[in-house]
């Protein structure tokens, strides 16, 4: 069981924290081992959009595959709120120290800042923040214009619903993207990618878009990659016809389902071959019966 323990400091956007709040407990949802917990200096927390929140002021036990959280909140400067006691910062510092990961969003950048963890780090945070946190800590460096920056573990998002990115990314990179596509889409979001490192995967790249249909064959396509799948059978398990299926697929992918299928096999195989596997092994292995067509389809790609 991976604990997600957020972190909350008073006058915190809502949205901050509900966001990838709900990511994790949606994944706890479909089984995926997550407890989501809230911890705070104080029990009674305000928050910037006036909901009073209550929190535990007694950390958990944590381990190194554990998350720390800090939402952002609102001020007029970065540092003219969230104050948090050497104590606390202390305890982000030692969680990443033992091989955990800690995280923010938006003015919660600010708080990694103060425990030490942007030095020497790229990080980022809402764009309105960006130039103060640069003068602040002028050994992190601010990339600017992106979602969400990964740098050794720690992690930080833009403004407000960019958390939500932040979440999936880290599931995405825990269970992988056929997960994450599965909370965004339970969520009714997109699986969006980051401006300055895109998530290539074809799992996450053709599922912003909210047609049911095609969703219900891409789930199918996705756990069956490897199989001969007909378009009869395909369309069966949307609910609508050949034709009306493979309309509807191209425009919301942009691609036949075959196609897609195809572009799943040719991701597969460069793992494979990444890993020290030859081409005619990753070829069978992602349900070619020989390696021209891979070579083929990587040649076109």
């Amino acid at each position: 069981m991976t604990q997600v323990v957020f972190l909350l400091v008073p006058q915190l956007h809502l949205l901050d924290l509900a966001g990838p709040a709900q990511v994790f407990s949606t994944a706890a949802d479909y089984g995926y081992g997550y407890r989501v917990r809230y911890v705070a200096e104080q029990e009674d927390v305000p928050t910037a959009q006036g909901l009073a929140l209550r929190a535990a002021t007694e950390w958990p036990e944590l381990t190194p595959d554990d998350l720390l959280v800090v939402p952002g909140w609102r001020a007029p400067t970065l540092q003219a709120n969230g104050a948090l006691t050497r104590a606390t910062l202390d305890r982000l510092t030692a969680h990443h120290a033992a091989g955990g990961t800690v995280a923010s969003i938006c003015a919660g950048a600010d708080a990694l800042g103060r425990a030490g963890l942007l030095d020497g780090r790229r990080c980022t945070t809402h764009h309105e923040e960006q130039d103060e946190l640069a003068r602040c800590y002028p050994r992190a460096t601010v990339v600017r214009d992106v979602l969400y920056v990964v740098d050794d573990r720690v992690v930080s998002s833009a403004g407000i619903a960019s958390g939500i990115d932040l979440a999936l990314h880290l599931l995405a990179v825990r269970h992988g993207p056929a997960a994450a596509a599965k909370v965004a889409r339970n969520m009714v979001v997109y699986a969006r990618r980051n401006g300055d490192e895109q998530q290539a995967s074809a799992l996450l790249r053709h599922r912003t878009h909210l047609s049911d249909a095609v969703h219900r064959v891409q789930d199918l396509i996705d756990t069956k990659f490897t199989a001969t799948l007909g378009l009869a059978d395909l369309a069966a398990a949307s609910g609508v016809s050949e034709r009306t299926l493979t309309r509807r697929f191209s425009a919301a992918t942009g691609l036949t389902p075959l196609r897609y299928q195809q572009e799943l096999r040719l991701e597969r195989a460069g793992h494979l071959i990444a890993g020290g596997s030859t081409v005619e092994a990753a070829a069978r292995a992602v349900g070619f019966q020989d390696a021209r067509m891979l070579r083929r389809l990587r040649a076109r790609a």
